[in-house]
């Protein structure tokens, strides 16, 4: 009999860290209907794991806590794109342009919407929760845009004296404040005419 082989045939054991697909995506399906309707505060392990139809030790063989199941989800709803590379066709406006229109796309799916109001509530009293969205949301997403920008600065497209962290603000910030305010519609046509005006105060 080989080596780690079971008695039934010589399978080897099953890895307790390997994930099933299918109870995986009915965690994190659970955990993103439970924060919309109790909150990240209210919902417990007990709760997702019973609404997955899993036991709780399932979850936590895969997380260590409900935080971490919950950055999963907001991270599975925007497709793991936080950290890869913004497009570089060789003309930043119409790159960022392409970014800002997806990312419309993106925040006005009703799935997406109500988790991300969800996030936003529940960083304001949770300094633990805020600290890893931005470590591994937040900072690399703003990498990625400086480091677009540093491209266009190389290309002639963007002063060389930029602050680079203000720009990302300026396409980021009135993006999400619309959003979360709901002070306008979300639109292409917003989108665009945002990097439209950022980029008249960027040029050389």
């Amino acid at each position: 009999m080989k080596e780690n082989a079971s008695a039934d045939g010589g399978r080897r054991a099953p890895n307790p860290k390997r994930r099933s697909a299918r109870a995986e995506r009915a965690i994190l399906d659970a955990a993103s209907e439970l924060i919309v309707e109790v909150g990240f505060a209210r919902m417990t392990m007990e709760a997702i794991a019973a609404r997955a139809r899993v036991g709780k030790q399932t979850i936590y063989r895969w997380w260590p806590s409900k935080s971490a199941v919950v950055l999963d989800v907001f991270t599975h709803l925007t497709g793991e794109k936080a950290g890869q590379p913004l497009p570089d066709t060789g003309d930043v406006a119409t790159d960022l342009k392409t970014v800002l229109r997806a990312t419309v796309d993106e925040f006005t799916t009703p799935a997406m919407d109500r988790t991300a109001r969800a996030f936003t509530a529940e960083i304001q009293h949770d300094t633990e929760l805020a600290v890893q969205i931005g470590e591994r949301l937040v900072s690399p997403g703003t990498e990625v845009y400086k480091e677009r920008l540093r491209s266009a600065v190389d290309a002639g497209q963007v002063r060389a004296d930029a602050d680079l962290e203000l720009a990302v603000e300026l396409l980021t910030g009135p993006f999400q404040k619309r959003w979360l305010l709901r002070t306008a519609p979300l639109t292409h046509t917003y989108a665009e005419d945002l990097v439209d005006m950022v980029m008249c105060a960027l040029r050389p």
